[in-house]
């Protein structure tokens, strides 16, 4: 009688790891490149058209109002016959300086906040907390409607409004980051050598602190952007002859339910390309820093 020899076990199949791959790695490359010509192209178009043009983007012209795209108007005209191309670029211009602007309010004052709370421990940082879930608890949009009602039309009085209803997400993370430096070896030794809390603080804490607010700065701007939009397309933002993405696809709403669709398109695409392509350079950032958390992600 004989037994028949049990089989070889199957060699384990080997697992790529795909955030390692090189498939993955281009992909990555691609993506950041992408997003890095984007910013560049709306970066110049923001710096060059506006004088390289030599025309006027207030200028009505009534006998060319609601023109389609074509070479002496690339992106058509809208109802009082105003280049749309060149109130994109002015619109988009600022949306950007209010993002840009709100967005560094509110990274300073999140991470004054997250700093402090993560430092001083207790009561305070019980304190600063609740005041962030209040803060939490209104919706942003309604919140910085009642902001802006406060104020004339205006960029600044958006800047504050945007800038007052995203700091949050910044101090928590700034607080989290704190309460964990604080457990590290030299910021024992750093007490144990004297160091007052202040000090601690400022010389070691803050400066561990700031790729992670810089990172949530970048990532706040595209986000500034849409809220600011909204605002000026509720007609709470930015007066109606300011050129701004959010008043221009405002302004265009009675031409698209009349069939022209260019005054409504090109705004609405100057709004999601550049904050896409801003997002993107972000995320390539964020797994920069947290390479460990990007391959979690991936597998």
């Amino acid at each position: 009688m004989t037994c028949d020899a049990p089989a070889p076990a199957a060699a384990p199949e080997h697992t790529e790891w795909r955030s390692h791959g090189p498939q993955r790695r281009s992909t990555r490359a691609l993506r950041v490149r992408t997003s890095a010509a984007l910013v560049a192209a709306t970066v110049l178009a923001v710096l060059l058209v506006p004088p390289l043009a030599q025309l006027d983007q207030q200028a009505v012209d009534l006998a060319a109002k609601l023109r389609p795209p074509s070479p002496a108007h690339p992106f058509g005209t809208d109802d009082v016959g105003r280049d749309l191309l060149l109130r994109c670029v002015y619109g988009l211009r600022v949306s950007l300086l209010v993002g840009v602007a709100a967005a560094l309010t509110a990274t300073v004052v999140g991470t004054a906040v997250g700093a402090a709370a993560g430092a001083l421990g207790g009561w305070a940082d019980r304190a600063l907390m609740r005041v962030v879930d209040t803060f939490s608890s209104v919706p942003h949009l309604l919140l910085g409607i009642f902001i802006v009602a406060m104020f004339r039309p205006g960029v600044w009085p958006v800047v504050i409004s945007v800038a007052l209803t995203h700091w949050l997400s910044t101090a928590r993370i700034v607080r989290a980051e704190v309460l964990s430096l604080r457990t590290r070896p030299y910021i024992d030794a750093a007490v144990c050598g004297g160091a007052s809390r202040w000090r601690v603080t400022v010389r070691h804490l803050l400066p561990a602190v700031l790729p992670q607010a810089a990172l949530a700065a970048v990532l706040m701007v595209p986000h500034a952007m849409w809220h600011e939009s909204a605002l000026s397309f509720l007609g709470l933002g930015l007066p109606t002859h300011t050129a701004s993405l959010g008043t221009l696809i405002q302004g265009a709403r009675g031409s698209l339910l009349a069939g022209q669709w260019w005054p409504t398109l090109f705004p609405g695409l100057f709004l999601i390309v550049p904050t896409l392509a801003v997002a993107g350079l972000a995320g390539a950032w964020r797994e920069r820093i947290h390479p460990r958390h990007r391959s979690e992600l991936m597998l």
